[in-house]
């Protein structure tokens, strides 16, 4: 994989926005390979599909690229909102590529995949309805929280302008394939809320009175939960039966 970009490519576009699409879409189609099979093909869809920009004829996986200059921060700025929430509830949302550039060194600075399981509605932010005097009055779109999703659910090929192996990016894609079967985002978004205590942490090994510790945090988050403690023990009882965690012994758990 190589991190750097033909930013001579879009001369014929006037439009800032058109040369940056143009820019990556080409980077993506010439470096890029689908996290779930390894497929160096890239398949493009037409301009202005409303769902996806890419998908793979192999193993039939869709992929939707945003782009950004610089850092990727903490959102990403997406359309309708009424839009997201209804692919949230079938089967068309796709996985999530996301892209920061540096225009004055043209390189790729950043570039993961955010997988389609990660997405609920908790991290999907409503904007506040556009100005009566907008040319789309009353239009409401919305952004993706990028802080809400664990890190085990942003994986990287290239992370600080260091490319990542594809070894690493196709063993941390099928880490996580086990969230696919739980359908209710209620269920999901607590795994996700306990993921995120893990990753506050900043290590491999804890023990579950580490997790306890977040009790009040996860209490203000769910108010209608009476038993925190229980809800946690639920969650890591999961993560270690779906071989995201190993049991060490009596309360002590590692991340594989």
């Amino acid at each position: 994989m190589d991190a750097s970009i033909d930013i001579h490519i879009a001369n014929g576009y006037k439009s800032p926005s058109q040369k940056i699409r143009v820019i990556t879409e080409l980077w993506v189609n010439n470096q890029v390979y689908y996290p779930n099979c390894g497929n160096t093909c890239i398949s493009q869809y037409q301009n202005n599909r409303p769902v996806a920009d890419f998908f793979c004829p192999k193993c039939r996986e869709d992929y939707e690229l945003k782009s950004k200059k610089n850092a990727i921060g903490n959102k990403i700025v997406d359309g309708a909102y009424r839009t997201m929430t209804e692919r949230l509830k079938s089967n068309t949302n796709p996985n999530l590529f996301l892209l920061s550039y540096d225009l004055i060194y043209s390189e790729i600075q950043n570039f993961c995949v955010i997988p389609k399981q990660f997405f609920i509605p908790d991290i999907i932010e409503k904007r506040n309805p556009l100005s009566p005097t907008a040319r789309r009055a009353g239009w409401i779109g919305c952004n993706i929280l990028l802080q809400g999703i664990p890190q085990v659910g942003k994986i990287y090929y290239i992370k600080n302008s260091q490319i990542v192996s594809k070894e690493n990016v196709l063993t941390s894609w099928q880490k996580t394939l086990f969230l696919r079967e739980e359908k209710d985002t209620t269920t999901k978004g607590w795994l996700f809320d306990v993921m995120n205590c893990i990753d506050r942490l900043g290590r491999n090994e804890f023990t579950i009175d580490d997790i306890y510790a977040f009790e009040e945090t996860l209490r203000k988050k769910h108010p209608a939960n009476k038993h925190i403690k229980d809800k946690i023990r639920q969650q890591l009882q999961i993560l270690r039966d779906k071989s995201f965690l190993d049991f060490i012994e009596r309360g002590k758990y590692r991340v594989k």
